[in-house]
């Protein structure tokens, strides 16, 4: 019965449970994902078609996030969970109006001007690029730009959703998106080539990111009424705390775009380096994303009522355990490099030399999955405080000061370079948080666990070796057989590293990713025993 519960649409979640149903649902939806990628590996391989294809995601991802920049889940959730708190149901459903009726307006024109000017821009960012395969990449981000809109309205709706700690419909939307992209593939791609896949993301992102969060919200009884009424207060607050996000040029958004455009003189760089770093975004989405949507409520709910004590002992408990279990995954995914890619993507057209080149990307890519995951709970905590200028200002100053590392990394050790550069621009940019965080006092590093943490990194450590010594056994060379053997002893031998290493250095991590309510920060039980007292749910 609890399990049912759990999945049922009206539930609402605390942020332990929230967390679960993000992390199933982002599951769910890197498999699928890893199904879509499979997919356009066996059926295109990693040529110029396919390169054209991932970039012609570039300028509907700039345009959403130059006008929306994230607006729509981060500031208006804060808002809306205010009105909420105040039960002021009114000003909260006249302020989500306003902002899908003028925010879907000027997106709407952006996605006008950028269709005009689509082969202007797309000749500039991707100059290695030969005449048909720009042409194609135009073409591609022709069909791919109005998904903005939905993707926009979709986020407004399901902050709805996730301000009345509802987080179903907001989970499995982009499940359904990428479900799409696959379908399309697979009935068009004989008439349309690899067009179809931009055909069904357009069409999925109308379908998963849209559909299913206004079906929800609908649900619950969430009017909406066009207004153009750019006077209302709550309006203007959030322009105020929208303008940091759409202005600042965040690494963790930029870095894809970095990447295509330094690998587009190389045929097949750019893909390879985009499934490289879509393997590496499946851990970064079950253990940072999914944690960090699941807080930003209940970090704002804290902050909001003052509770500053556990509002820092909150984040610092959520970054102890995610970067502890990162350090652990990020062992077995660089000893695991070659045959894991090799197992996953090696079909069709995607060749053994491919998978050696992607490979190498990912071991690299690996090194930085600790703080892929922390700066997104370090910015959503500054997010709940109601301070979006400070974390954007800092963002914009690294990606641009890390331009020329990309640069000069790319043509000292070509691709490889890239995503060497692109761990050390986000080590700068959470470490920035992390610091301006601690000197505003909101979550003091201090604080952290750092025996803890380090008795992670030594285990990972002896863990990752041990496993990459043992994989040493088996010479994977494009046998699926060999592949599989591999990854065996690689994750018997971790995961026999990993648990004599917690044990003998008697770490509490193990205790505090099993049990509901553990936490090594007093204050945090403590408010939980007295929303228990309440008749509220932890």
């Amino acid at each position: 019965m609890k399990l049912l519960r759990f999945f049922r649409p009206s539930h609402q979640h605390s942020a332990y449970s929230a967390t679960l149903l993000l992390m199933t649902a982002i599951m769910l939806s890197r498999v699928i994902g890893y199904v879509r990628e499979a997919y356009i590996a066996w059926a295109f391989g990693a040529g110029p078609q396919t390169d054209a294809y991932v970039a012609g995601f570039t300028i509907p991802d700039w345009l959403n996030y130059i006008v929306a920049g994230g607006t729509a889940s981060i500031t208006f959730v804060s808002i809306y969970t205010r009105f909420l708190a105040e039960k002021r149901e009114e000003d909260a459903q006249k302020t989500f109006s306003v902002i899908i009726t003028v925010m879907t307006a000027v997106l709407g024109v952006g996605v006008i001007l950028a269709e005009i000017f689509t082969p202007e821009i797309s000749r500039h960012l991707f100059k290695g690029f030969a005449p048909e395969q720009l042409e194609l990449c135009v073409h591609l981000t022709r069909i791919l730009l109005p998904a903005q809109i939905f993707f926009y309205v979709g986020g407004v709706v399901s902050a709805v959703l996730l301000s009345r700690r509802l987080f179903l419909f907001p989970a499995f939307g982009p499940l359904i998106y990428n479900v799409f992209i696959i379908l399309g593939g697979i009935a068009l791609s004989h008439r349309l080539g690899i067009s179809s896949l931009a055909y069904g993301a357009l069409l999925g992102s109308f379908l998963g990111p849209f559909l299913i969060n206004a079906i929800g919200a609908a649900g619950i009884g969430t009017g909406y009424k066009i207004s153009f009424n750019v006077r209302n207060p709550a309006f203007r607050e959030w322009v105020q705390l929208s303008i940091p996000l759409m202005l600042g040029v965040s690494l963790v958004t930029a870095d894809d775009w970095i990447l295509r455009y330094f690998a587009s003189g190389g045929v097949g760089d750019i893909t390879r380096l985009n499934y490289a770093k879509r393997l590496f975004a499946v851990p970064i989405a079950v253990l940072g994303q999914a944690t960090s949507q699941a807080s930003l409520p209940f970090f704002a709910r804290l902050f909001g009522e003052k509770r500053m004590h556990e509002f820092a002992d909150t984040v610092n408990g959520s970054i102890y355990r995610i970067v502890a279990t990162s350090l652990l995954f990020t062992s077995f995914m660089m000893a695991a490099a070659l045959p894991l890619i090799d197992l996953v993507y090696r079909r069709g057209h995607f060749l053994f030399s491919d998978s050696q080149q992607t490979a190498v990307y990912f071991f690299w890519f690996s090194l930085s999955l600790a703080f892929w995951s922390a700066q997104g709970l370090y910015s959503r905590a500054f997010y709940a405080a109601g301070n979006t200028l400070t974390p954007m200002i800092a963002s914009s100053v690294i990606t641009l000061v890390s331009l020329p590392l990309y640069s000069v990394l790319y043509r000292t050790f070509s691709t490889a370079g890239l995503a060497v550069a692109s761990d050390l621009g986000i080590v700068a940019n959470t470490l920035a948080l992390a610091i301006l965080l601690h000197r505003r006092k909101l979550v003091p590093a201090d604080q952290l666990p750092w025996g803890e943490l380090g008795k992670a990194g030594i285990t990972a450590a002896v863990a990752g070796l041990l496993s990459y010594q043992v994989a040493r056994m088996v010479t994977v060379s494009g046998n699926r057989i060999a592949d599989l053997e591999a990854l065996g002893l690689i994750a018997i031998t971790w995961g026999a590293a990993v648990a004599a290493g917690l044990w003998l250095t008697r770490s509490t991590l193990p205790g505090h990713l099993r049990r509901r309510k553990a936490t090594p920060y007093p204050r945090v039980a403590e408010a939980q025993a007295e929303e228990l007292s309440a008749g509220i749910e932890p």
